[in-house]
C-alpha cells in the first residue's frame, strides 16, 4: 500500500499538522490502495502564507520563463504517464486505455497548450493615452473534484502558472494521490519555493478556509453546483475572483433527419463515458416521436455492447464508480425513475452479474421519459439515459432548454448548416455538432447553473488576469 504523510508547502514535503491519513479505496476490489496525508486550516494557513510570499518574484519572471517551467512539468507528465493512468483507473474506475488518453492526456497538452499561450498573449494595449495591463491575479485556491481529477487540476494550475500566479491546489479527497505526484513532477521541474503548494483535505475544513481567506485573491472551483453556490457566498465576503464549473444535464438532440447510427452511438458513448461520471455526460437524449421506436432498439442494442468490469481488463468499457456512496445514490435514482413511471429498457438497479465486490451500475436506459420528472432533471452521475420524445424541431429546443443547467449537449442531422441553427439556440457553454470532437484549446463553462467563468485554451487563461489601465 502506498502512504504519501507529507503535504507540499513552500518547495518541500512537510509533515502536517494532524497525523490523521485519508484512505483511497480501489473502485473495483473496495480494498483501501493508499493512504494519503491530511492537512489542516493551519496547513492552509501557511500555504497561502507561502503562495503570497512567493507571488512578488513569480509575477515578475519573464514570459518565456515560465513558459519553461511548464514545459518542463509537460515532459514530467509525458514520462509518468502509464503510473498516472493507472492510479486514476484505480481512484475512479475509468477504464485504464481511456485513463491514459484521456485522464493523462488532456492534462498533459493542457500543460504544453499553456506553454505555448503564455508566449504569444500580448499583455499590453495602447487605447489613446492609456497603457492597458494584463496583471496576474495573485494567489489562487484551486478546488478540484474526483470524476477528472488530474484534468480539472491542469485546467486550473496549468493557466495560473502561466499568467504570473501562485498555487494553492485542494485536490478531491476521492481521488488525491494523482495530485501527489504532479507535485513530485513540479517539484522535479525546479518550480521556485510557493508558486505552488498542495493542501489535501476535508472540503469543509480547507475548502471553506481558502474561500474566506484574506491573501487568496481567486477561487477556481469545479464541482456540484451546491457547493460552488456555497464557495461564492463565502468568497463574496472579502469581495474574491471566483470561476465555477458545476453541474450538467446536458441533452443529446437527434434530428428526424439524422443519421440514426452515428447518433445514438455518439449520444450513448457521452452518456457512459466514465461510467456516467462526467459533468457534461449527455444524459438526456431528445428524439423524434417518429423514430422512437426504432432509436429504442438501436439504444438497447448498442447498450449491450457497453461491458461492465474491471477497469485493467481491456474488454472493459465501463468500470466502477468512484465509491459506495455514489454507486447506491444512482441506484437510487434509478428505482425512482421507475417509481416515476418511465419504461426501464435496460439495465436497473440489481448488481451486474459476477460484479458483487466493487462499484459497480449496469448502463441504464428508460424510455417514455417526461422532461419534469427527476431522472430527466436532476444530474445523477451514473451511465443512466433518459429517452425523451418530441414533434417538432421547437419543442425539441425548448426540451434542451428546459434545465437550471448548460453545460453542454449535441445535435445530429445530415444537414450541417440545420445543426449548427439549432445548436446557437441551445443554451448551453459547448455543444457538439454530429459528433464534432472535444478540443482542448476551446473555452470550456456553462451557462445558468452550471457556472461561469471559462476554462483551457486561451480564454482559459484570460481568468487569470486582471486589467489595469495606465493613463499617460
Amino acid at each position: 500500500m502506498e502512504v504519501r504523510d507529507r503535504i507540499y508547502i513552500d518547495g518541500s514535503w512537510v509533515k502536517p499538522s494532524s497525523d490523521k491519513l485519508t484512505q483511497l479505496f480501489n473502485s473495483a476490489t473496495e480494498e483501501v490502495f493508499a493512504q494519503v496525508a491530511t492537512s489542516t486550516p493551519e496547513d492552509a494557513d501557511k500555504a497561502v502564507a507561502a503562495a503570497k510570499k512567493a507571488f512578488k518574484d513569480w509575477s515578475n519572471t519573464s514570459k518565456d520563463e515560465r513558459s519553461k517551467y511548464l514545459a518542463k512539468i509537460t515532459e514530467g507528465l509525458q514520462a509518468r504517464t502509464q503510473e498516472l493512468a493507472s492510479v486514476i483507473s484505480k481512484e475512479v474506475g475509468t477504464p485504464v486505455t481511456l485513463s491514459q488518453l484521456i485522464q493523462v492526456g488532456l492534462p498533459t497538452t493542457t500543460f504544453s497548450s499553456m506553454s505555448e499561450l503564455i508566449t504569444q498573449i500580448e499583455m499590453e494595449d495602447r487605447i489613446n493615452n492609456s497603457l492597458v495591463i494584463k496583471q496576474p491575479r495573485g494567489v489562487v485556491a484551486a478546488i478540484t473534484p474526483w470524476n477528472y481529477p488530474l484534468h480539472q487540476i491542469a485546467a486550473k494550475v496549468a493557466p495560473a502558472l502561466a499568467a504570473g500566479c501562485t498555487v494553492v491546489l485542494k485536490p478531491a479527497g476521492l481521488a488525491a494521490l494523482d495530485a501527489f505526484l504532479l507535485a513530485e513532477i513540479i517539484d522535479e521541474a525546479g518550480l521556485p519555493a510557493g508558486v505552488f503548494n498542495l493542501v489535501p483535505g476535508a472540503g469543509r475544513e480547507i475548502g471553506e478556509k481558502l474561500a474566506t481567506h484574506p491573501d487568496v485573491d481567486f477561487i477556481s472551483f469545479t464541482g456540484s453546483t451546491e457547493v460552488g453556490s456555497h464557495i461564492a457566498e463565502l468568497a463574496a465576503k472579502t469581495i474574491k475572483r471566483v470561476a465555477l464549473e458545476l453541474g450538467g444535464k446536458s441533452a443529446t438532440v437527434i434530428l428526424e433527419d439524422a443519421d440514426l447510427s452515428k447518433a445514438v452511438s455518439g449520444g450513448l458513448f457521452m452518456c457512459y463515458l466514465n461510467s456516467g461520471q462526467t459533468c457534461v455526460a449527455q444524459t438526456r437524449m431528445i428524439v423524434p416521436r417518429s423514430k422512437l421506436s426504432e432509436i429504442e432498439e438501436r439504444v438497447v442494442s448498442e447498450t449491450a455492447t457497453y461491458t461492465v468490469g474491471d477497469p485493467f481488463d481491456p474488454m472493459t468499457r465501463v468500470g466502477p464508480l468512484v465509491s459506495r456512496s455514489q454507486a447506491d445514490r444512482v441506484k437510487d435514482y434509478i428505482r425512482l425513475g421507475e417509481q416515476e413511471g418511465a419504461k426501464l429498457i435496460a439495465g436497473g438497479a440489481d448488481t451486474p452479474e459476477g460484479l458483487q465486490k466493487g462499484y459497480y451500475v449496469k448502463p441504464t436506459v428508460f424510455t417514455n421519459v417526461n422532461n419534469k420528472m427527476k431522472i430527466a432533471q436532476e444530474e445523477i452521475f451514473g451511465p443512466v439515459l433518459s429517452i425523451i420524445p418530441y414533434d417538432s424541431e421547437q419543442e425539441a429546443i425548448e426540451i434542451a432548454n428546459d434545465s437550471i443547467y448548460g453545460l453542454s449537449g449535441a445535435v445530429w442531422s445530415s444537414d450541417q448548416e440545420r445543426a449548427i441553427k439549432v445548436a446557437k439556440q441551445i443554451r448551453t457553454g459547448q455543444v457538439e455538432v454530429n459528433g464534432g470532437m472535444f478540443n482542448p484549446l476551446a473555452p470550456f463553462g456553462g451557462f445558468k447553473q452550471s457556472g461561469y467563468g471559462r476554462e483551457l485554451g486561451k480564454y482559459g487563461l484570460e481568468e487569470f488576469f486582471e486589467i489595469q489601465s495606465l493613463q499617460l
